[in-house]
């Protein structure tokens, strides 16, 4: 099956969520949540991850996980939620407000069986009482969402992005078994893994192109996805392809808002103060830019 045919279907399949003047969605991706090792690319940035998450919940907003949360390829579940169990209790307050969405990438493909989801993420294991407790017991995973604007009939669709990506996607079983006894003892020696578009440029530029194909030929619908790691912010007259980043860049994170049916991508980060103290915090490195401007 090829890139198209992939993305088609994706697309044909995907779930429906509104999209309006007074939605607030905040969208990360290929946090890569893993065991808190020399090979863990998330651990570095898990306490700005939480704090950025946490504000989002204060301020109300929806939160979409574009795939790859979890780290499935190198890790077991048990031993990530372990090492990252502030982070899971903190999507569960999204979920109790029925305001947590996800979408599976190549890396946690394993949630396209709606088995392995409830296995992992409908209960766990309390240590200090002895007892299991709930988790996100009906948290369910799509391929693709669409943020629909019933009114205006534009609409934002989202996905990982890996549907374009052949080997990844079409074999990513056998991409996940030489990560896990290949690429991940050699991370320590600073070898990248040649397969994978975060790493690798040259596929990188492969799999964007075959979005930007897509989208030209399905009237310039507007995409965003994850997967590559690396952002993108369109302009109003270029091809309407975004991408919210990662949550695995050397020391920040970078994502998407939409808020007031603008989108902007944004960064949050570390700072230092005058007096030598650190602090988290967030720039704006593109838009607001109102949806209706990209046609």
């Amino acid at each position: 099956m090829s890139a198209n045919k992939r993305i088609n279907r994706a697309f044909e399949n995907a779930k429906k969520l509104p999209l309006h003047q007074d939605s607030k969605y905040v969208l990360f991706s290929d946090c890569h949540r893993g065991d808190n090792s020399f090979a863990d690319d998330f651990a570095r940035n898990r306490s700005v991850f939480n704090y950025a998450l946490s504000q989002y919940f204060n301020d109300g907003f929806s939160y979409i996980e574009l795939g790859d949360g979890d780290e499935l390829w190198e890790n077991n579940f048990d031993t990530i939620f372990q090492e990252n169990k502030d982070v899971f209790m903190l999507l569960k307050k999204f979920y109790d407000k029925n305001r947590l969405y996800f979408i599976w990438g190549n890396h946690d493909m394993d949630y396209k069986n709606p088995k392995n989801i409830t296995k992992n993420l409908s209960k766990y294991y309390e240590q200090s009482t002895g007892k299991e407790e709930e988790l996100m017991p009906n948290a369910s995973f799509s391929e693709a969402i669409i943020l629909e604007n019933e009114k205006t009939g534009k609409s934002l669709f989202l996905m990982h992005g890996h549907q374009a990506d052949w080997f990844n996607y079409v074999f990513w079983k056998f991409s996940r078994f030489l990560v896990r006894v290949l690429w991940k003892p050699l991370q320590i020696l600073g070898i990248k893994d040649p397969t994978s578009p975060a790493q690798n440029f040259r596929e990188l530029i492969k799999v964007e192109r075959h979005v930007e194909r897509w989208i030209k030929n399905n009237n310039n619908q507007i995409v965003i996805t994850g997967h590559t790691h690396r952002p993108r912010f369109p302009q109003p007259d270029e091809i309407p392809y975004f991408n919210d980043g990662s949550c695995v860049h050397p020391r920040c994170i970078t994502g998407l808002e939409i808020e007031n049916y603008e989108i902007t991508l944004i960064k949050w980060h570390f700072i230092t103060q005058e007096n030598g103290t650190m602090q988290i915090v967030k720039s704006i490195l593109e838009g607001p830019k109102n949806i209706e401007e990209y046609q």
